[in-house]
């Protein structure tokens, strides 16, 4: 495929693995009366269930992540591979988890196939809502969202994405987003808070964001429980 030619991504690279419906309700801190009629972007979407359930339920939703170049069984089959592997890996380090939610692992293993099962079958339906690209641009209109998610990659992966990257990935969603941003979590992979949290929060209020660190009812890996909205003026 020609995107996968210029962006250089093998799908053995990936790790395909979402969260449910369920799960970006807690993390988000959203209720299912305020997604109907909303636009919202899911990015990056992964193998994850939001846009599936959030469309049924009267929303206009759209996934974006660089994994979509892939073709859909491609995808399912290795997120399937992956949930196997990760579960195995699991085992040894369960105490940086917190269970309540999932009670085992195989409750969590059960989760996880339930959010790719529902991925997978909303791209057999509506495949022109899972747009793949490649951050920090996103080839979408100016506030063609009222809400953008985003879940489980800026500053959890701060070891690997530099500041820079942040903040025009952060800028582009800005961009593309009428009222808000939510980005959960607000710590790297060890549940340490983003080492340039601060300087990166003058930077957007600076810019006129109304930014804030929400506590949130979910927490699975163990101090990953707050997200970061930011806001236009407008609101």
């Amino acid at each position: 495929m020609h995107q996968q030619e210029e962006s250089g991504l093998e799908l053995s690279q990936i790790v395909f693995i979402g969260r449910t419906f369920d799960e970006y309700m807690s993390m988000f801190d959203l209720t299912r009366e305020e997604l109907a009629g909303q636009n919202i972007l899911d990015c990056p979407g992964g193998a994850c269930s939001f846009s599936s359930q959030a469309r049924k339920l009267g929303a206009h939703a759209v996934a974006a992540d660089i994994v979509y170049q892939y073709g859909r069984n491609e995808l399912e089959t290795k997120g399937l591979q992956d949930i196997e592997h990760t579960m195995k890996q699991i085992h040894a380090v369960q105490g940086k988890y917190m269970w309540d939610r999932f009670g085992t692992i195989e409750g969590l293993r059960e989760e996880r196939l339930r959010a790719i099962t529902d991925c997978v079958e909303d791209m057999r339906h509506h495949p022109d809502s899972y747009v793949a690209t490649e951050l920090p641009d996103l080839p979408f209109k100016e506030e063609q969202f009222d809400l953008t998610l985003s879940a489980h990659f800026l500053f959890t992966y701060a070891d690997r994405l530099d500041f820079d990257f942040h903040v025009g990935t952060l800028l582009e969603m800005l961009r593309v987003t009428r009222h808000e941003v939510r980005i959960f979590p607000t710590v790297d992979l060890s549940g340490k808070r983003y080492e340039y949290m601060d300087e990166l929060m003058v930077f957007l209020e600076n810019k006129g964001y109304l930014l804030s660190e929400v506590r949130t009812s979910y927490e699975f890996q163990r101090n990953a429980h707050t997200m970061l909205r930011i806001r236009k003026p407008s609101l």
